[in-house]
């Protein structure tokens, strides 16, 4: 049995770990999306043969059809459907997505959705990866309504694989060893003692999604993404199958015209995927269409959600902030990446998942009839780049006041990501192109790049630089955490700190494996006193970069570090500076004023009596926050209200930091014990 190897491209935010999925599931190694198409899209994928004795390995058995409207099953009243409502089941998975309730994610600080289900049972969005998001919804709609559904792909050998709802098979018969769910597994689907006691099967809890962590706090603190199928499933052959598909599929597979294909913008819809690529190798990001609403004039406003990498709920993307995305080059649009390839041919752009039918008597991948007039042949590079100029058009104009908020909402949610994770190349991605985005937004109100920069800029934003995801090793390891960003910041802090008490300025060293890999950082952490809490480097996805001496980082659009107050003209400071680290701390008694908080700057104080420290200052100059450490340096108490005063403990010996929210500036008063 070959060792499985998946290569990054496979999967949009994330690749795969160092699991051996081949011993998990019997596999024979990966698959692959089919090969390029050749002068036209097939509109009609065929699949299995429908008479294919699939009794030991189907997974649910397709009693419906997606285009039924009049049967007994789908004159049902629904999840987001009354009863006779002459939806076909595809038109219904449409309403579903949409219908899905906004709630307040786990982070408590993102907005996600609560799914519900034919059981009565409702959960909060499960933590996934971006394409595992837009897979986990459509695989799970179809297994529950018991819908034909199959996946296309191809083996290293070139031989399709289906995965589906006959498991995991080739035209041939089972694939390698996958497993013969029906023999193996459950269903449970047909008891009725589930409306006293939920069934538990404990193997499946047990389940995870290789590639980084897999933690479904909703369920339970440290549960698998098993334990999440297991408790939305009666049939608990479609949770094993659900996280057999998620492991070897991924936004390749999506952009895969075998699978999904190609809309025009005006008939996006619920339910729909975006994908961005910005190269043919590498990370990319999907996005699920949350909602579409018509807006006075006939243009719409789209509202999305997407998973990333490492995982979490999936996060609300306002109209505004996932305007920008539709309207992106890396969706299919115009011009050349960085690769040499054509945007357009890159895969990305809006999609629709096929639906599988029975026609000539093979299950075969198509699309509803009321969509052929949707379909864009995806060889059409033409309309297909014209898309995001389309969009641009189409999709809610706003006020460029409104696009600077939406934008900064954005770059708030990607630092939020980073101080969970500082590893994450995506979320540095996202951060940098909102502020590209940003910069054009700047253009309509008369800012340059650099008062954008000094009034909105961190000093994260340095430290957790864009890196080159093929040449950058860092960008496989999803295991960091919120210790590590603080040790990561607090080196960074120590060097600008030494650097200003001779006088100068240096921009602090971005976060990425140096010669030494990460030994400054792990050498950092032991005179802190916290060795424990640096992680080594761990291939958390599959990582043909791992041998790589040092990282490669991004060209920089920002202003230099050294330039940032007022774009680069004045100084910003106070008689309390150099503070910017806790290695630099001032002592604080009393009432102190006249203090200011600059561009990627914070201010730190040592107190030595034990007491509250309280900053005032007017919040709509600036949005200002306060944290409290102890004396050796343990986060202890945190204040990041909205009023115009912030206060915290601080243990005797202890220290406050002062910074501003999401870039924000501003003068304070503070008073100390």
């Amino acid at each position: 049995m070959k060792k499985l190897v998946l290569i990054a491209l496979l999967v949009g935010c994330a690749g795969e770990d160092a699991i051996s999925l081949d011993d998990e599931w019997g596999m024979d190694g990966p698959v692959f999306p089919t090969p390029p198409p050749g002068k036209e899209d097939s509109e009609l994928r065929k699949g299995l043969l429908v008479s294919t004795d699939t009794s030991r390995t189907q997974v649910w058995t397709a009693r419906n059809k997606w285009e039924d409207t009049s049967t007994t099953a789908a004159k049902a009243a629904g999840l987001a459907w009354s009863a006779d409502s002459n939806l076909t089941w595809d038109a219904k998975y449409a309403a579903w997505v949409q219908s899905l309730e906004w709630i307040p994610a786990l982070d408590g600080f993102s907005t996600t959705v609560r799914v519900t289900t034919p059981w009565g049972k409702t959960l909060p969005s499960p933590s996934l990866e971006c394409a595992e998001m837009s897979l986990f919804l459509r695989i799970t709609f179809a297994a529950w309504y018991e819908l034909p559904l199959f996946f296309e792909s191809v083996d290293s050998t070139g031989a399709r694989v289906f995965f589906g709802h006959n498991g995991v098979r080739t035209a041939a018969g089972r694939y390698a060893s996958s497993p013969e769910f029906a023999i193996k597994y459950k269903d449970l689907s047909k008891s009725t003692t589930w409306m006293q006691t939920w069934p538990v099967d404990a193997t499946l809890r047990a389940k995870r999604v290789a590639g980084g962590d897999d933690i479904q706090n909703m369920i339970a603190t440290g549960a698998k993404f098993g334990a999440y199928l297991d408790e939305i499933h009666l049939n608990k052959r479609a949770g094993y199958f659900t996280v057999m598909a998620l492991d070897y599929l991924g936004s390749m597979n999506i952009a895969d015209s075998s699978n999904a294909y190609n809309i025009i913008p005006d008939d996006v819809r619920a339910g729909d995927t975006l994908i961005e690529r910005w190269q043919k190798n590498g990370i990319g990001h999907t996005l699920v269409v949350k909602e579409v609403a018509e807006l006075p004039g006939g243009s719409k406003d789209v509202t999305t959600i997407s998973g990333s990498m490492p995982r979490r709920q999936g996060v609300r993307q306002s109209g505004q902030s996932s305007k920008s995305y539709f309207t992106s080059n890396y969706t299919g649009g115009v011009g050349t990446a960085a690769d040499g390839n054509d945007y357009a041919k890159l895969g990305g752009g809006i999609k629709r998942w096929r639906v599988a039918k029975n026609v000539n008597g093979y299950w075969t991948n198509t699309w509803m009839a009321a969509d052929e007039a949707s379909w864009i042949n995806s060889t059409d590079y033409a309309r297909i780049s014209a898309r995001p100029a389309r969009f641009e058009q189409i999709l809610g104009q706003v006020s460029p006041e409104q696009k600077r908020t939406e934008l900064l909402v954005q770059i708030g949610e990607a630092r939020h990501h980073l101080q969970q994770f500082p590893a994450s190349c995506s979320a540095r991605e996202r951060r940098e192109q909102a502020f590209r985005n940003l910069y054009e937004v700047g253009t309509e109100l008369g800012q340059s790049k650099g008062e954008i920069d000094a009034e909105h800029r961190e000093l994260e934003d340095y430290v957790l630089g864009e890196l080159e995801y093929t040449k950058s090793k860092t960008c496989c390891w999803n295991s960091t955490t919120s210790a590590m960003y603080d040790i990561v910041m607090d080196k960074a802090r120590a060097e600008i700190a030494a650097a200003e008490a001779t006088n100068t300025c240096v921009a602090p060293t971005v976060f990425a494996s140096r010669t030494d890999g990460y030994g400054m950082w792990a050498a950092h952490a032991a005179t802190l006193g916290r060795p424990a809490d640096w992680r080594a480097w761990s291939e958390d996805e599959a990582c043909p970069q791992r041998g790589v001496a040092a990282d490669t980082e991004r060209s920089r659009e920002a202003t230099t570090y050294c330039s940032l107050d007022d774009g680069g003209t004045t100084t910003c400071t106070d008689a309390m500076e150099p503070n910017n680290s806790r290695a630099a701390a001032v002592a604080a008694t009393g009432s102190i004023a006249d203090l200011q908080i600059c561009a990627a700057d914070e201010d730190w104080y040592k107190v030595s009596a034990a007491g509250t420290v309280k900053v005032d200052f007017r919040h709509a100059d600036g949005d200002l926050d306060l944290e409290a450490f102890d004396a050796a340096g343990a986060k202890v108490d945190s204040s990041a209200g909205t009023s115009n005063t912030e206060d915290v403990a601080v243990p005797a010996g202890g220290f406050v930091r002062v910074f501003g929210f999401s870039g924000a500036r501003g003068a304070y008063t503070l008073t100390a014990p």
